[in-house]
């Protein structure tokens, strides 16, 4: 359920930025999601859908790209891709380590069909 918030939020951002930009139509935006997110996909996607409803964002597409989890030691400074869900590290087996990748979550960028009828797209990447 902590999808709706998040959705509400990326639809607020994504419609402040395209009005900063001038405005138009907003086609497609771009999410990061890290492994440790907690975030569905196909849960963003259902409230999406609701929300932008009658906004300028109506009809858009969502494009998710996920990333791992990656740690680092606090003892020998390893960085490493755990092959499971066990927090040691790879290298010196200390439990010492900390998350420094694949908890984000995040709009990446937008890309904007402007009004004044060109039809080219601008990008906010």
């Amino acid at each position: 359920m902590h999808e709706l918030p998040i959705t509400q939020s990326i639809l607020d951002l994504a419609l402040k930025h395209a009005a900063e930009a001038g405005g138009g139509h907003i086609t497609d935006l771009y999410l990061v999601v890290g492994q440790l997110s907690g975030v569905v996909d196909a849960s963003v996607q259902f409230y999406w859908d609701i929300l932008t409803e009658d906004t300028p964002a109506e009809g858009s597409q969502l494009h998710f790209r996920h990333t791992v989890m990656e740690m680092e030691c606090r003892e020998c400074g390893t960085t490493f891709i755990p092959e499971e869900p066990v927090f040691i590290c790879t290298a010196c087996g200390s439990p010492s380590v900390k998350v420094i990748a694949g908890d984000e979550f995040r709009l990446e960028a937008i890309d904007l069909k402007p009004t004044d009828g060109s039809g080219e797209l601008e990008s906010d990447r």
